[in-house]
């Protein structure tokens, strides 16, 4: 059912629930028939997903990756729940240009006519800076944890034998989360181009937002490793520099 183009100063509470209904509905079915594809390449995604940490185990024990079965499990229906968690996190990132654009599709009411003609910059941009994200944490993320980990248990002569949940777990966080910290740009360009902050009031708060990046990864890096705390905080820092740069063209120059 087509939404009325109502203006969004006339739109009521309840027509702004509804086309938030509709959206997430959409965003559901678009993820749901994805789901369908990657849930018959589930085994290949496994072994994808895997690969990072082999990778790391192999350069910490000096063994070939081939050779390395560290993965077991104690409950029948693990490794069942286990790929299908895994499928539908994967329809997830791989519906994200269509999720990102039904974001926008809600929020476009509010925004100036001029502004609603950059939906596909928009859709680009933030499909483009989650995936940089995802691909940064396969890439370098888990090779820097995998590395310390895996150094440190083979340092205590212990034996791996992980679960497939639990490594989903730490996996598909890792990789979400750095995700959407490379979306720390985009949201920086509203909040300036909706002049709720600036390029110099970043700043000038530098060192607040220095603390709260800590205090951040933290709590939500992976690990529980001071390292990691460290190496998530210096990338958001980066990318904090990166949402300062972006303010400042965002934001809108009064006419003199």
């Amino acid at each position: 059912m087509p939404i009325p183009a109502t203006p969004p100063e006339k739109m009521s509470f309840w027509e702004h629930l509804h086309e938030l209904r509709v959206r997430l509905v959409r965003s559901l079915l678009a993820v749901a028939v994805v789901f369908a594809l990657t849930y018959a390449f589930r085994f290949k995604l496994w072994i994808w997903a895997q690969r990072p940490f082999l990778e790391a185990m192999a350069r910490q024990t000096g063994k070939a990756v081939s050779s390395l079965d560290p993965f077991a499990f104690t409950d029948l229906t693990e490794p069942f729940f286990s790929m299908m968690r895994l499928s539908l996190w994967t329809a997830a990132f791989l519906a994200a240009p269509f999720l990102f654009y039904q974001v926008w599709a809600f929020i476009r009411p509010g925004l100036l006519p001029q502004e609603r003609r950059l939906v596909i910059p928009f859709v680009l941009v933030t499909s483009g800076c989650f995936m940089a994200g995802a691909a940064f944490a396969y890439k370098q993320a888990f090779r820097f944890l995998g590395d310390i980990l895996f150094q440190e248990a083979a340092s205590a002569g212990l034996r791996a034998n992980l679960h497939a949940s639990d490594y989903l777990d730490l996996f598909i966080s890792t990789t979400l989360i750095t995700g959407l910290m490379f979306e720390l740009p985009v949201l920086f360009f509203f909040l300036a181009r909706f002049r709720i902050v600036t390029a110099r009031l970043m700043l000038k708060y530098w060192r607040h937002a220095t603390l709260a990046i800590l205090i951040f990864s933290a709590f939500f890096t992976p690990g529980d490793v001071v390292v990691t705390t460290l190496f998530f905080s210096v990338v958001l820092l980066g990318l904090y520099v990166i949402s300062v740069i972006v303010a400042w063209i965002a934001e809108p120059r009064s006419a003199k």
